[in-house]
C-alpha cells in the first residue's frame, strides 16, 4: 500500500492506557488462573440500570416492531423530547440553555474527540494529568498542545495565571478525571474570564456533576458569568445513569458562538443521530423517577469513595478526590513508579487500580482508585491492600 496515512498517530503512545492495563490483567490471569482479581482500575459501572429506565426502553423496543411505534432515522441533533428535557433539568439550575442548543451524542468520548473536527490551528492548553482522549484527539490533529501541570501546589486544578492573552482552546474536567479534584465557583471564574479576556474556546467536560455532593460547587461551566460567551459543556449519562454500555450523552453549545453552526454542519455530514433506545433511555433517567433510582446509585458508589478514602487516611496516605467525584488519586506510599506499583499491587493483592502516569508525566508517583465497584468487592479489597501497605517493600 503507497497511500499516504496520518502519521500523527505515530506520536501517540503504543498503547491506550486501559488496553495496557487489560494485557497485563490477562497476562496475570494466563499464570494465576485461580486468583480472583478486584478492580478499583477503569470507571465502569457496576450497578444494574434503573428499572424504570430499563422498561421504558424495553417498552420503545417493542413498540418499533409495531407500524405505528416504528421509527427510522432521526434528527441528528437528537430527540426533541430529550432536547427539551435536558434543556428543563438546566433551568432547575438557574442556567439558559435551550433545547436548540444541545446536540445529544452515543457518549461524551466521541464529541470530545470529534470537536477537534471543527477546531482550526489552535493552540490547545489541557492539564497534566488528564483524561488522555482530549490530548491524543488533539495530536491526531496535528495541533500544538501547552501543558498545565496539575499537581499538589495547585491542588491539581491550574489557573490561568501567568498565560499569556492569546486565543486558546482549553479542556477542563470538573469532577477531574482523574484526580477528584473540583473546581470552586471562583476558580472557574478565574478561567471563564480569561477565556473572554483573550477570546479563547473552553470546553468543559461535566461527565461526573451528578457526583457532587458539596453545594456550593458549580455543576455546570454555564453557573459562571459570562460562560455563554466562551464555553460548551460535554455531558454523559455513563456515570449518571450506568449508561457505559448503552452510550448516550450531550453536548451542549451556545448559538452566539461560531463554533455552533460548524458544530450542527459537521453532526448533519458524519453523524446519524444516537441510537432512539439509547435517547429512550436518557429521557427516562430525567424523569422523577429515574432521577431518584439513579441516584440511589450514586449514593452507593459514593459510599464506596468514602470506605476508600477512610482507609488511606488510616494509612496517612495524602489523596485527593473522593468527597465529589468517585475517584480517588493518592500518593504512592512506596519508591515505585507508577506502572511498578501496578503490578506489585496486581501480584501480591490481586487488587487492579489505575497508574499515574498513564494520565499524564505528573500522574507519576501517583495512583487512582475507582469507585464503582460493588460494595463487598471494596470492602475485600481494602482487606487485600491493608495487609500489603503495612510495611514497605
Amino acid at each position: 500500500m503507497q497511500i499516504k496515512l496520518n502519521e500523527n498517530f505515530n506520536k501517540l503512545e503504543p498503547n491506550y492506557l486501559f488496553t495496557e492495563i487489560a494485557t497485563r490483567i490477562n497476562k496475570f490471569k494466563e499464570k494465576n488462573a485461580s486468583k480472583p482479581i478486584i478492580s478499583l482500575g477503569i470507571g465502569d459501572v457496576s450497578l444494574p440500570i434503573s428499572k424504570f429506565v430499563a422498561t421504558e426502553m424495553a417498552r420503545a423496543t417493542k413498540n418499533l416492531s409495531t407500524k405505528s411505534g416504528f421509527v427510522g432515522y432521526g434528527n441528528t441533533t437528537g430527540l426533541e423530547s430529550l432536547r427539551k428535557a435536558i434543556s428543563e433539568r438546566y433551568k432547575k439550575k438557574n442556567i439558559c440553555i435551550d433545547a436548540d442548543e444541545i446536540f445529544v451524542n452515543d457518549g461524551a468520548k466521541s464529541d470530545l474527540g470529534n470537536l477537534c473536527d471543527v477546531l482550526g490551528n489552535n493552540e490547545i492548553i489541557i492539564f497534566d494529568p488528564i483524561y488522555p482522549v482530549y490530548f491524543d484527539s488533539n495530536v491526531i490533529s496535528g495541533r500544538k498542545i501547552k501543558l498545565l501541570n496539575a499537581n499538589f501546589d495547585n491542588g491539581f486544578l491550574p489557573s490561568p495565571n501567568n498565560l499569556p492573552q492569546k486565543p486558546f482552546v482549553i479542556y477542563l474536567c470538573s469532577p477531574n478525571n482523574p484526580t477528584g479534584a473540583v473546581f470552586s465557583k471562583k476558580q472557574l471564574s478565574e478561567w471563564v474570564d480569561f477565556a473572554i479576556s483573550s477570546g479563547s474556546l473552553i470546553i468543559f467536560d461535566a461527565a461526573y456533576e451528578s457526583y457532587i455532593q458539596d453545594a456550593s460547587l458549580p455543576h455546570s461551566i454555564f453557573e459562571i458569568d459570562g460562560a455563554r460567551q466562551c464555553a460548551i459543556e460535554v455531558c454523559s449519562f455513563s456515570k449518571s445513569a450506568g449508561f457505559t454500555g448503552i452510550r448516550c450523552g450531550f453536548c451542549a453549545i451556545p448559538r452566539e458562538l461560531d463554533i455552533y453552526p460548524l458544530w450542527k454542519r459537521r453532526q448533519n455530514t458524519k453523524f446519524n443521530g444516537a441510537s432512539y433506545i439509547s435517547q429512550i433511555g436518557a429521557l427516562a433517567s430525567l424523569s422523577e423517577q429515574g432521577l431518584f433510582e439513579n441516584q440511589q446509585n450514586i449514593s452507593y458508589y459514593m459510599q464506596n469513595a468514602k470506605m476508600l478514602a477512610s482507609f488511606l487516611k488510616s494509612k496517612n496516605i495524602f489523596f485527593v478526590g473522593g468527597e465529589n467525584a468517585p475517584y480517588l488519586w493518592f500518593k504512592i506510599p512506596f519508591k515505585k513508579s507508577s506502572w511498578e506499583f501496578f503490578d506489585y499491587l496486581l501480584e501480591s493483592t490481586g487488587v487492579v487500580g489505575t497508574p499515574g502516569v498513564g494520565f499524564g508525566k505528573n500522574g507519576e508517583g501517583f495512583f487512582r482508585f475507582s469507585a464503582f465497584a460493588s460494595h463487598e468487592d471494596t470492602q475485600n479489597a481494602i482487606n487485600r491492600l491493608d495487609k500489603v501497605l503495612q510495611n514497605t517493600p
